[in-house]
């Protein structure tokens, strides 16, 4: 018979193994994400939900290579970037990544802000500085990571429960939903469809669990055995995606109520299902962006941290300081402009069309590499999808390059 102590410390053990996916799951799914799907539902019902599993296999395959990478290695994989192709390739990727974390980290802001604002009846900014300032003292806990993990985990439980509580209650047509698993392409829908594959197979936050897996390594007693179990958590990461969007097509495209943004969702649920309703995914909406808001800049400033040559332990300085710019400034765009600047946004998705594929061949590379990789060298099957998820990021890329030259 199993003692309570040793069904506890298998507890935390499991727990452990999948924290790195549970945080890969959270810094993806932020506010902009729950738009998106808020929106694909409202507009074009369960139609789009084969997307949703398209966006997830790929985000699969690439932080499963990414943990890989992370497990196969002793030093990070801008390091093994560094050795394999010169510091000048590295600095460049760590530099993109900083660039494009910062760039979005407003929207988590404003995102935060604007959820708080709604169920409180009060004013944005307020909320803004107190969660980043709530956000930045997270720094100065001896074991960040620790915080990291157990901070993402609450989130994701909240964010499950309050959408799978809208889920209940919106009762979604079971038909409908099987039917829009099935793929199909509506007329005026490719925008959206690019928007929402981009922003839920994020290679810049698969590249991430690499550093995850490592941090996890240090934190763990010697001779523990690292395994991949980055599953689970992007896994959590589509669930979450598809909830919103069929909780949007339940209740808003069966009753054609327009929505442009989340907070328009949560507004629409309240005369139908009443107060409760409206607070549930408002809160569902505030774990988001907490979530994004902190896990973004972590990712942000510990890979231009390395790309410097500052190593990538959360517990360095160098790392904390950069991870509280990236969220200094995010909080301070968010306040001064209310909503994210239209040449912010443009000026994001320039460098990350510039920088993802690269990232994303980078990581393919090496996870091909058996004098790096050993035995956790890519499989006949992984190389076939990563070909085809490296098609679609230059397709991906292609397309929003062609639309902001239009």
């Amino acid at each position: 018979m199993t003692s309570p102590t040793t069904g506890g410390a298998r507890l935390r053990d499991i727990f452990r193994a999948l924290a790195p996916g549970i945080i890969t799951a959270a810094l993806v799914f932020g506010p902009s994400k729950v738009t998106i799907a808020t929106k694909i539902g409202a507009e074009y019902g369960f139609t789009l939900l084969w997307v949703v599993v398209v966006a997830i296999f790929f985000m699969m395959v690439f932080t499963s290579m990414a943990a890989r990478i992370g497990i196969a290695t002793r030093h990070s994989i801008l390091e093994t970037m560094r050795q394999k192709w010169g510091k000048k390739t590295s600095v460049a990727m760590g530099v993109g990544v900083f660039l494009v974390t910062a760039s979005f980290q407003a929207g988590n802001s404003i995102g935060l802000g604007i959820a708080l604002g709604e169920l409180t009846h009060t004013r944005p900014p307020a909320w803004i500085v107190g969660f980043n300032m709530l956000a930045m003292a997270l720094l100065f806990f001896r074991s960040f990571y620790k915080v990291l993990e157990r901070l993402m985990l609450v989130l994701i439980c909240l964010m499950l429960l309050a959408f799978l509580a809208t889920l209940f209650l919106a009762r979604p047509s079971i038909p409908g939903v099987v039917g829009g698993l099935l793929p199909s392409v509506p007329g005026g829908t490719l925008p959206l469809i690019t928007a929402f594959i981009a922003s839920c197979f994020s290679i810049v936050a698969a590249f991430y669990q690499s550093y995850l897996i490592q941090e996890r390594r240090r934190l763990s007693p010697a001779g523990a055995v690292i395994k991949d179990k980055s599953f689970a958590g992007i896994f959590i990461l589509g669930l979450i995606t598809m909830i919103v969007m069929i909780c949007a097509a339940a209740v808003l495209h069966t009753k054609g109520i327009k929505v442009n943004n989340a907070t328009d969702m949560a507004r629409a649920l309240e005369p139908i299902f009443g107060d409760y309703a409206s607070v549930l995914f408002l809160c569902g909406l505030f774990g988001a962006s907490f979530s994004a808001l902190v896990g973004n800049s972590t990712l942000g400033g510990t890979v231009l941290a390395d790309a410097l040559g500052y190593g990538s332990a959360l517990h360095a300085r160098a790392n904390r300081i950069l991870i509280a710019l990236i969220m200094l400034a995010g909080a301070v765009v968010a306040i001064v402009f209310g909503k994210m600047p239209l040449q912010l946004i443009v000026f994001a998705q320039s460098v990350t069309i510039l920088i993802v594929p690269f990232i994303g061949i980078a990581m393919f590379a090496i996870a091909n590499d058996r004098k790096i990789m050993g035995e956790m060298v890519n499989t006949t099957a992984v190389k076939i999808a990563g070909w085809a998820g490296l098609l679609l990021i230059a397709g991906l890329a292609i397309y929003q390059f062609k639309i902001l030259s239009s």
